[in-house]
């Protein structure tokens, strides 16, 4: 069960970084990929760290929202 619970949870984030346009704005690097993610896990070692994650979440969520919005658009 819990492999399975931890599949799941990583298929989710791996279809967050396709989702977000890096995979083809890298023309799926890997190493680019990685390396994005290490200087976002430096940026969250400094001070400002709760700032940065608040600025990511509002940002996640309009697009979030905005996406929702525009399926929505579509159905009707």
């Amino acid at each position: 069960m819990k492999r399975r619970e931890r599949t799941h949870h990583l298929i989710e984030l791996g279809g967050l970084v396709i989702k977000s346009g890096l995979v083809e704005l890298v023309e799926d690097d890997r190493f680019a990929i990685y390396g994005a993610m290490l200087d976002i896990a430096a940026q969250l070692q400094s001070e400002n760290a709760q700032s940065q994650i608040a600025l990511w979440q509002r940002r996640g969520k309009r697009a979030f929202r905005m996406e929702a919005e525009a399926l929505a658009e579509k159905r009707e």
